[in-house]
């Protein structure tokens, strides 16, 4: 799982997304609708909500490496 920030040309607010898809996936499909023209890019988060962001209106992506999550109190 990862999480990625994705920032929005003239929105003062980002998008924060849990992803199930790795990093490389997710630059992909960025870059093949850029390149296509498409428009759309289409996410599923990790509690299976789709989000769809406009390819050309994406500001920045950031991927954050995957982490493993710890239970109870760390130390």
């Amino acid at each position: 799982m990862i999480e990625v920030r994705i920032g929005i040309i003239e929105s003062p607010k980002e998008l924060i997304l849990e992803l199930e898809e790795e990093s490389k996936e997710l630059v992909d499909k960025v870059n093949t609708a850029l390149e296509e023209g498409s428009g759309l890019v289409w996410l599923t988060d990790s509690k299976g909500k789709q989000i769809a962001v406009s390819a050309n209106r994406i500001a920045y992506l950031e991927i954050e490496a995957e982490r493993s999550r710890t239970v109870g109190f760390g130390g």
